[in-house]
C-alpha cells in the first residue's frame, strides 16, 4: 500500500483520534457526554484565542491555536458522522464546491477585473444560495449568524444591505444620524425611562458601527485595542498609585485621575 502524504497522514491521525476519544466504551468520558450544543461555547473561545494570537503577532501561539479550532471542527465532524449526518469529507467537499462556484473568476472563463465586481458577483451567488435554502419570503437578512458578537453581526447587517442601496451616500449622513441618536439617548435620560434608555443606547451603538463601516475600520477590532490600551494605562496607574502607597481604593478621585495622565504620558 502507497504511504500517504505526510499532511493527509496527519489529517487521519487528528480524525482517528477524535474517534477514540468519543469510543463508547475505552473513550473519554468527557468527550463521550458533549453534543452540538455544548461544544459551542468553546469554538467561540478557540476563535477569540485564534485573534488573541494574530492581535499579538505570536505566530507560534497562532499555530497552537488554530490546532485547537481545527479540533473544534473535527469534533463536530465526528458528531456528525455519528448520527449519520454528514463527516470531515462531506464538510470539506461541501466547502470546497462553495469556493470554486463562488469564485468562477478564478475556476471558469468569467472575467471579474475589479474587487466591486468580485464582491458583486459574490453577493449575488450568495443571494441565489439563499433563495436555493428557502424559495418563499427570501429576505436579504437570511442566514446571518444571530450569534454573533453584537457589533460584528450589526456590521454584518449593514454591509449585506448596504451593497444592496439601503446605505448613507456620504459619511456626512452618517456623523448626522449620530448626533441625532445621541440627542434622542439625551432626551430618554432625562426621561428617567429605563426601557427607553437602553433602547436609545443600541440605537447609538449601531450608528457607531455604522460608521466604524464608512471609516473602514471594523468596530469589534477597534474596541477590543480600546480595551487592551485601556488595560495597559490603567496597569501603569496601579502602579503608579502604588509608588505612593495607595490603591485605587483608598485614592482620591484627583489622584487616580493625577495617575491616569501620567500612565497617559508614559505611552501606556
Amino acid at each position: 500500500m502507497s504511504e500517504l502524504p505526510t499532511s493527509l497522514k496527519h489529517t487521519q491521525r487528528l480524525l482517528g483520534i477524535m474517534q477514540a476519544l468519543r469510543d463508547p466504551d475505552n473513550g473519554c468520558p468527557w468527550d463521550r457526554k458533549q453534543t452540538f450544543e455544548t461544544i459551542v461555547p468553546h469554538t467561540l473561545e478557540e476563535a477569540y484565542e485564534v485573534a488573541d494570537a494574530i492581535e499579538s503577532g505570536d505566530m507560534a501561539e497562532l499555530e497552537g491555536e488554530l490546532g485547537d479550532l481545527l479540533f473544534q471542527v473535527v469534533f463536530y465532524a465526528q458528531l456528525g458522522q455519528e448520527q449519520q449526518l454528514f463527516d470531515f469529507e462531506s464538510i470539506a467537499q461541501v466547502m470546497s464546491d462553495k469556493l470554486i462556484r463562488r469564485h468562477p473568476h478564478v475556476f471558469s472563463d468569467k472575467k471579474l477585473e475589479t474587487d466591486a465586481d468580485i464582491k458583486k458577483n459574490w453577493e449575488r451567488l450568495k443571494q441565489q444560495e439563499r433563495q436555493a435554502k428557502n424559495s418563499e419570503n427570501t429576505s436579504l437578512l437570511d442566514d446571518l449568524p444571530k450569534s454573533f458578537p453584537a457589533l460584528s453581526l450589526a456590521q454584518k447587517m449593514q454591509k449585506r444591505v448596504g451593497r444592496h442601496g439601503f446605505d448613507w451616500p456620504e459619511i456626512d449622513g452618517v456623523i448626522e444620524k449620530l448626533e441625532e441618536e445621541i440627542a434622542e439617548l439625551k432626551e430618554a435620560i432625562a426621561s428617567n425611562d429605563q426601557p427607553h434608555i437602553e433602547e436609545e443606547m443600541g440605537d447609538l451603538l449601531f450608528s457607531c458601527v455604522n460608521l466604524s463601516r464608512h471609516l473602514k475600520v471594523d468596530p469589534e477590532a477597534a474596541l477590543r485595542a480600546s480595551c487592551r490600551k485601556f488595560e495597559s494605562r490603567f496597569r501603569a496607574l496601579e502602579l503608579i498609585i502604588a509608588e505612593s502607597d495607595l490603591s485605587v481604593d483608598s485614592a482620591t478621585l484627583d489622584q487616580l485621575e493625577s495617575a491616569w495622565q501620567k500612565a497617559k504620558s508614559r505611552g501606556s
